[in-house]
């Protein structure tokens, strides 16, 4: 990053001084920009009413109706008041809406314990039914599939004292990859006199021998950073210089560790996988191609993003939006349904109907999985409710049944709802312990970025305008 180049607002400058010139009004930055592809998506998506809810609309109002005719119909082929009231208050108890009134949050309740036992906390009421009807889930990359932070990759092929020594170095800077440098390879306290060179890196004085860490540049070691990166094109390098040893450590965002085996599960369950990523294309094919997804769009902006939604809406598919950045905001809330990770950004989070707890993948397809037994749960509850008054109903009406009979009924009726929303509880146990295993993870390249800084005058964006 140097002179001309572009800063969206929310952008963090962790050292140096900057010298900026405002070239658009508030309502034209990027911020701006996805705030109103937020608000659009909102507009457009239509309120999903619960099944529960859409059956109660009648069930109060026929009810009522059935006893007032029970009382009407007995009086009229003359039958003796009491008769008649006793019929008509049988028919209102064994019709009360008890068993229908718990078809649904009865297994709501269930299926929310199992989901945070899994790794998933729901954040809207609907998000079970809206969960469970998906096709389709859509990826985003950096920091849903992949990890937050970069991670050194190739460890293997350097000296451990000299990983150690980036790392004691690393701890000196507040440059994200310096920290993940301190992170991955730290095995010391920082030294002392540490020297900081804004935009380049930072020196020290170690065993009487300076020892440096930074861009290529800061370390002249343009050479090594030329064959370092032969074999790994979109890794970040920084350089490491003690006298005459040169090190240099490639550092990258990796596949969280279960992604191969998640993306697997949610295809053995019929759903269709696709990443929609704002990165480069190479970095995107590479993840792609690693979890063995062919549907990827890479370098996407967020109306870009909610634009894919919107076709495939067109063509009747229900999209499940797995995505973590501010950007991925509009399309979170465009979705039929929607998951972030815990680590996502505020407004991200906000959007979601569940949040992905820890830092592995799995929670998303297990989220899939319980959703689905809930939602057929719920669905026989609905049919169990409905059976029991079309049985009952008809026998109370005809004057065989007793208010204490009905009272025994209703609640056999709302005993057997519940018992059978205790399924959900189990079904989650079942899930979890069908978890695939977990397999190594596996190197993507991070964010297209330039030159390796660790200590900045260069703006590095916040995580929450990641992609």
């Amino acid at each position: 990053m140097g002179e001309g180049t572009q800063l969206h607002s929310g952008t963090l400058n962790l050292t140096g001084a900057l010298t900026l010139r405002a070239v658009a009004a508030a309502e034209n930055s990027l911020v701006a920009e996805v705030n109103k592809l937020l608000d659009q998506a909102l507009m457009a998506k239509s309120r999903y009413v619960q099944i529960a809810d859409r059956a109660a609309q009648l069930y109060s109002p026929v009810v009522h109706a059935t006893a007032a005719l029970t009382l009407i119909g007995w009086l009229l082929v003359g039958a003796d008041l009491h008769f008649a009231v006793i019929t008509a208050v049988a028919v209102l108890i064994i019709t009360c809406p008890c068993a229908l009134g718990l078809a649904v949050p009865a297994v709501q309740v269930v299926v929310s314990g199992a989901l945070f036992r899994s790794g998933v906390l729901l954040t809207a009421g609907d998000g079970v039914e809206r969960i469970a009807a998906c096709d389709t889930v859509v990826f985003d990359k950096t920091g849903t599939l992949t990890t937050p932070e970069a991670r050194l990759v190739n460890r293997g092929a350097l000296d451990d004292a000299m990983v150690a020594l980036a790392g004691r170095l690393g701890q000196s800077s507040n440059h994200p990859l310096a920290r993940a440098l301190a992170r991955d390879g730290a095995a010391g306290a920082p030294f002392d006199d540490v020297v900081e060179e804004p935009g380049r890196g930072v020196r020290a004085m170690v065993e009487g021998i300076e020892a440096r860490l930074g861009s290529p540049d800061f370390c002249d070691a343009h050479d090594a950073v030329t064959d370092a990166l032969r074999d790994e094109p979109d890794a970040t390098p920084i350089v490491l210089r003690h006298g005459g040893r040169v090190a240099v450590l490639l550092l990258r965002q990796v596949l969280r560790a279960d992604a191969r085996d998640v993306v697997a599960d949610l295809r053995r369950r019929g759903l269709a996988v696709m990443i929609v990523s704002g990165d480069r294309e190479g970095p995107v094919r590479r993840a792609a191609e690693a979890l063995g997804i062919a549907d990827w769009h890479a370098g996407c902006k967020p109306g870009d993003k909610t634009a894919i939604l919107a076709r495939l809406a067109g063509e009747g598919r229900r999209t499940l939006m797995v995505g973590d950045g501010l950007n991925d905001a509009p399309a979170l809330a465009a979705a039929h349904a929607s998951i972030s990770p815990i680590t996502a950004s505020h407004l991200a989070q906000n959007c979601a109907d569940a949040l992905a707890l820890g830092d592995r993948l799995r929670p998303v397809a297990e989220a899939v999985a319980l959703s689905r037994k809930a939602l057929m749960i719920m669905r026989q509850n609905l049919w169990l409710s409905t059976l029991y008054n079309l049985i009952a109903v008809p026998i109370a009406v005809l004057g065989y049944v007793t208010p204490l009979i009905a009272a025994v009924a209703m609640s056999g009726s709302s005993v057997i709802v519940t018992l059978n929303a205790m399924r959900a509880r189990s079904a989650g146990r079942g899930a979890h312990a069908k978890t695939a295993p977990v397999s190594a993870p596996v190197a993507v390249s991070a964010r297209p970025q330039a030159a390796p800084v660790i200590t900045p005058a260069r703006a590095a964006t916040s995580t929450e305008a990641a992609s």
